[in-house]
């Protein structure tokens, strides 16, 4: 994935197993962010392929991958500031809806029971996240860490297949990193979903991840468990830079 004449990504490749956390790490400007828009469709590499269930996704837009059961969360926030929690979970369930704007008009019958079905699905989320008390509450009035816990809800409302996490701890203080990372951990426990996580918080991804992908300058430069990338010299030096690695060795 090139920017003119930057190399955002080169040469880039590893798989997410089922049932896995995997952690995306890496100095600013690694290519972490690029890696996520690549896999979700919101860059197209311009050499490569991504294979999501025996289908190559490399063509694929945005709406279609989520379609297909890909989940995103973003770096910044985007959700609709002016629409309450409810609404805007209720809104990630659009890819689900199988009745037409009319039968929708009407509201009665089978249009009213598939609402149902779906507030029952948001409901849980709503549970799952304690997002209780703000249910109802309009997004853009809420404090940011409940606003980062929204975005992860509307995230999990498409009912994904693999969840991707963009930084989701970023600008928190320590109490709702500390809520963030239980309710990461829950949703990969109960629903054994996959999860990609891009995050700067080593602390956090040593102690939730299972295995970790490191980028530097766009390149992979190690692969491997919390314990191997600690010890990783190519890790240590691309953190700490080259001068400082050897002045400690």
């Amino acid at each position: 994935m090139n920017f003119g004449g930057v190399a955002a990504l080169s040469g880039v490749s590893f798989d997410v197993r089922k049932g896995e956390m995997l952690a995306v790490i890496g100095p600013n400007g690694a290519g972490k962010t690029s890696i996520l828009n690549c896999i979700n469709g919101f860059y197209r590499p311009q050499k490569g392929e991504m294979v999501f269930e025996d289908q190559n996704i490399y063509h694929l837009p945005p709406h279609q991958i989520a379609r297909i059961g890909i989940g995103r969360t973003f770096q910044n926030i985007e959700l609709f500031t002016g629409l309450s929690v409810l609404d805007n979970l209720m809104a990630a369930r659009h890819l689900h809806l199988k009745r037409g704007a009319f039968a929708g008009a009407i509201y009665f019958g089978p249009a009213r029971r598939e609402e149902i079905r779906h507030r029952e699905v948001v409901e849980d989320i709503i549970d799952l996240l304690e997002m209780e008390p703000y249910r109802k509450k309009v997004v853009g009035l809420l404090p940011y860490g409940v606003r980062k816990r929204v975005e992860l809800g509307r995230a999990l409302a498409l009912e994904p297949k693999l969840l991707l996490l963009d930084e989701p701890m970023a600008g928190m203080n320590l109490e709702e990193k500390e809520d963030m990372a239980r309710f990461i951990i829950d949703i990969h426990e109960l629903k054994n979903i996959p999860i990609v996580l891009v995050e700067h918080d080593m602390e956090v991804v040593m102690d939730i991840a299972e295995r970790l992908v490191v980028l530097d300058f766009g390149k992979k430069i190690a692969e491997g468990n919390p314990d191997e990338i600690r010890q990783n010299p190519l890790v240590i030096r691309a953190y700490l830079g080259e001068e400082e690695s050897d002045n400690n060795q």
